[in-house]
């Protein structure tokens, strides 16, 4: 789900990447804190903010950080999540 929702964000259709992002979020299976679930919400609120739905995105991107609180401020991924959550403020 993680790969198909991906997939469509770089399509550009956002409402079935939130959905599949959605999903997995909400299923988690055994291992749920694996680094595609943390990247799916990371992933929801790329595809909130393509959407224009602000709130959302905003929402999603501080849910994201929460998981990532102790997590190195060097990471790439999370300097670029930032730098695109400054844009929806």
């Amino acid at each position: 789900m993680y790969f198909r929702a991906t997939a469509y964000l770089q399509l550009r259709s956002e409402q079935k990447a939130a959905a599949e992002f959605q999903a997995v979020l909400d299923h988690r299976g055994v291992r749920p804190l694996a680094s595609r679930w943390e990247l799916s919400q990371l992933g929801l609120a790329r595809a909130y903010a393509m959407q224009g739905d602000m709130t959302e995105a905003r929402a999603a991107y501080q849910d994201f950080f929460t998981l990532w609180k102790d997590a190195d401020p060097d990471i790439p991924i999370l300097k670029q999540a930032k730098a695109e959550y400054a844009k929806v403020q």
